[in-house]
């Protein structure tokens, strides 16, 4: 079984970034900017009702506070100001989810963020900080990573993610943005990426190193060309495959009546 996830509702005011109802027929897991790096109330409120629709999971992607930069600027902000910040993204979420019928069920950091805290400690730490203090939610991170590793000594649920659209280090990390072949656009390569996941547990890195890993989700970005028909070849692909694509956050999305 293998959980797919993508950043939705990274639009902004009348900006759209991406076409979130298309992808919310494919995904299982729904990462929502909750207003820090992109999205605004109507936008978070509008994603989690149509993703309580289709049974789709709410997530909050959280951020540094950087809408100018869409949250791909490291900030070296103070940890305890940090674990505030992440607490209240996902409370605004939650909001916007009970309001539309459902709930906030894990948590992932975006961009800047979610490369700090493979690495740094003290922000790591902070992150899980602020998500303990709202309750007890799965984290999603780089496998390896001081988030899962903070994420699991607090009692949260490490889940283990890896991107079907991103390049990788012989290391096991993200190859920067900024770096050429960072992104993969062919639906070919990315196709092959996921079906070596799933099949071997397997990363071929841009040096052509192999990398092994285990994952429990998949993220195809929403935002980069080719997204929505990356997603339905993927799914496809996989059910072809035997694999069974599915919420790695058990129960139901919808909140009782």
């Amino acid at each position: 079984m293998i959980d797919l996830n993508s950043d939705l509702g990274e639009g902004f005011g009348i900006w759209r970034l991406g076409d979130d109802d298309a992808l919310l027929d494919v995904v299982t897991s729904a990462n929502v900017a909750c207003g820090f790096h992109a999205g605004d109330p109507s936008t978070m409120r509008r994603v989690c009702e149509r993703a309580a629709a289709r049974g789709v999971a709410v997530g909050a992607q959280v951020s540094y506070r950087d809408l100018a930069g869409f949250g791909r600027r490291f900030i070296d902000v103070d940890p305890r100001e940090l674990a505030d910040e992440v607490l209240y993204q996902i409370g605004a979420l939650e909001a916007c989810a009970r309001a539309a019928g459902t709930s906030v069920t894990y948590v992932k950091p975006h961009g800047a963020l979610y490369n700090a805290t493979v690495h740094h400690d003290a922000q790591a730490a902070a992150v899980v900080a602020g998500v303990r203090a709202f309750g007890d939610l799965p984290v999603l991170g780089l496998p390896g990573s001081r988030l899962l590793h903070h994420a699991a000594r607090a009692g949260l649920r490490p889940v283990r993610e890896a991107f079907a659209d991103r390049a990788y280090t012989p290391e096991g990390t993200l190859v920067p943005r900024r770096e050429p072949g960072a992104v993969l656009g062919d639906a070919d390569a990315v196709l092959a990426r996921v079906l070596r996941l799933a099949e071997r547990g397997e990363l071929v890195a841009a040096d052509g190193s192999v990398i092994e890993v285990d994952v429990d989700s998949v993220c195809v970005h929403g935002d980069t060309p080719g997204a929505v028909e990356h997603a339905r070849v993927i799914r496809a692909a996989l059910a072809s495959a035997g694999v069974d694509v599915a919420r790695f956050v058990p129960g139901p999305t919808r909140l009782a009546e």
